[in-house]
């Protein structure tokens, strides 16, 4: 059976960068489970398994637009540094907040220049070529 729309597939991965940095894998693990066409996983991994069966091992490339997509000028915003939390005012550190409608928002601090820092609301992979080791566990 081979994977299309509406198939529930189990698969191992490992992804990483151009720099070869690995960023995530479940190899080993439990397998990653989702139903083929309902925009569970991005949409560059998704399209590119139709078609392999329960077995197969396939090396995957997923543009930005694909994957988190393009970084966004807009979702980097400075704040003054006293809103920072202490203990968390360093470069990289993750930051959580809720929007007014109740939403989370999660960014990362990217600059910090005396009394403004810089947060960097976009995706931690927008803007960046994922390579993924994809095997089919299995297709239902």
């Amino acid at each position: 059976m081979s994977i299309e729309k509406g198939k529930t597939v189990s698969f191992e991965y490992t992804l990483t960068l151009e720099d070869k940095e690995m960023i995530d894998t479940n190899v080993g693990g439990q397998p990653l489970t989702f139903t083929h066409g309902s925009s569970q996983i991005i949409p560059g991994l998704e399209d590119q398994m139709i078609g392999m069966k329960t077995g197969d091992f396939k090396k995957m490339t997923v543009k930005p637009e694909d994957g988190y997509g393009p970084v966004i000028p807009e979702a980097i915003i400075e704040l003054r540094t006293e809103q920072i939390p202490e203990t968390s005012r360093s470069v990289g550190s993750m930051l959580q907040t809720k929007s007014p409608d109740g939403q989370i928002i999660r960014g990362r601090i990217t600059e910090i220049r005396g009394e403004k820092t810089m947060l960097d609301l976009n995706h931690p992979l927008a803007g960046k070529l994922l390579f993924f080791d994809v095997r089919i566990l299995d297709v239902k």
